[in-house]
């Protein structure tokens, strides 16, 4: 075969791949979520926020990054780890993404850091999701014979 067929049939094969993992991270976005943005502390000033989607479950809280390909979770945060430290208003460049009636939180996860800023109603609802968790005293299992 001719070198350049070979080069064209691998940039096909990769731009099919592409596209594959594009539709395939757009339909998961697509489920529903909350609309929220996050970064990973220590950053410096407004950067390193990232727009995304978090969705809660029974034990997992997952963001999945609007701009990211990859075909899991971006972050996972475990319901009993997360520990929330100061909430404040944005600061100075974040309103360029951020308006004043978003809340940012700082969050603790098993030694991992963010900041993650919601809506009022996204924070209403993190919270009561976290609040309701099950006391990390209490355990379950079968009664004691």
């Amino acid at each position: 075969m001719h070198i350049g067929v070979i080069v064209l049939i691998t940039l096909v094969v990769l731009l099919a791949g592409l596209v594959a993992a594009f539709l395939y991270r757009l339909t998961i976005l697509r489920r529903g979520g909350t609309a929220a943005i996050m970064r990973v502390t220590p950053s410096a000033g407004g950067s390193g926020w990232r727009h995304g989607v978090i969705r809660y479950g029974d034990n997992t809280l997952v963001f999945f990054k609007l701009s990211s390909l990859r075909p899991g979770p971006d972050h996972r945060m475990t319901r009993q780890g997360i520990e929330v430290g100061e909430r404040r208003k944005p600061r100075a460049d974040e309103f360029d993404i951020m308006t004043d009636e978003i809340a940012v939180l700082e969050l603790t996860d098993h030694g991992r850091h963010f900041e993650i800023a919601l809506d009022r109603g996204a924070l209403t609802a993190f919270l009561s999701w976290l609040e309701s968790r099950p006391s990390g005293r209490s355990r379950r299992g079968r009664p004691a014979a």
